[in-house]
């Protein structure tokens, strides 16, 4: 069986958002979707009435958010809605996603979040803290769909996350026939060398970076099969450069690039990258 696409939502638009991508990511994977909703489990501790009366509040509040994503989703496709009873959203949608051996966890990004949260914090921020699948992360007011742009994108390094974030992009490339590009980032002049160093010295050093790059690019990208596939070189900060892409209907990126294999953890680049980015992001655990 296919493993199946799972979505984690809150009832805020941000949650829609993660809906439309996960209900087309579900669609060209030819994968079954799992729209679920975690809610605070009883505790171990309390003072019994109260707590339980709590917490039977909050699953009505759940099943009011599935309710609301019955009312998003559009179109056919095989869909379960799950309720989920855990300490948090994030833990709640790991262990639902490492027990149904989930291709993918797909989440908002938590910058518009609902008046009465089930639970506080960023559920993308802990989602990719150790996820053994890649998490997709929607943009919050994502006004263009996933699908329309006809371009997947990766945030490409010669490194083994960088490699891997590749080979899940050019995997979803293949099946859908859509082009492929690699961008990668060089700093500006005066952001790389400190001035003491001297100016022909930062320029013969962004030369070699650049020759460097453009090397590892174009073999990259000629090494990619079953896809059209092309790079560019970017200039500036790297998060500035990655998060103002409009022309892709995704970015794949890796995640840092060490700490244990096959697990997403969450680098600087990455971190920042999730929370400003204008088209969905999907992280993606290095392998090995």
């Amino acid at each position: 069986m296919t493993p199946p696409v799972v979505v984690g939502v809150d009832g805020s638009e941000s949650g829609h958002d993660a809906l439309v991508l996960g209900q087309w990511a579900a669609s060209v994977l030819g994968a079954p979707l799992v729209v679920a909703v975690v809610h605070p489990a009883p505790s171990a501790l309390g003072s019994g009435r109260v707590d339980a009366e709590w917490v039977a509040d909050r699953h009505r509040a759940a099943e009011a958010v599935l309710d609301d994503a019955r009312s998003v989703l559009t179109g056919d496709g095989e869909v379960e809605y799950r309720l989920v009873a855990s300490t948090s959203a994030a833990h709640g949608l790991h262990d639902l996603a490492e027990e149904l051996g989930a291709e993918t966890i797909v989440v908002g990004s938590g910058r518009s979040g609902p008046r009465h949260r089930l639970f506080a914090g960023s559920t993308a921020d802990r989602l990719l803290a150790g996820s053994m699948c890649p998490v997709a992360v929607a943009p919050s007011g994502m006004d263009v769909a996933p699908g329309t742009l006809g371009r997947i994108g990766v945030a490409y390094v010669d490194t083994p996350d960088g490699r891997a974030a590749l080979e899940t992009a050019a995997r979803l490339a293949a099946r859908t026939g859509t082009a492929l590009r690699l961008y990668t980032v060089v700093a500006d002049a005066d952001a790389t060398l400190p001035f003491l160093v001297g100016q022909d010295a930062e320029h013969a050093f962004l030369d070699t970076a650049r020759e460097t790059y453009e090397q590892a690019l174009s073999r990259a990208a000629g090494a990619v099969k079953d896809a059209d596939a092309d790079w560019e070189i970017l200039t500036g900060d790297v998060v500035d450069q990655l998060s103002e892409l409009t022309d892709v209907d995704v970015l794949f990126c890796g995640s840092r690039g060490y700490g244990p294999a096959r697990r997403v953890l969450l680098g600087g680049v990455s971190a920042r990258l999730v929370r400003r980015a204008r088209r969905p992001v999907i992280v993606v655990p290095r392998s090995g």
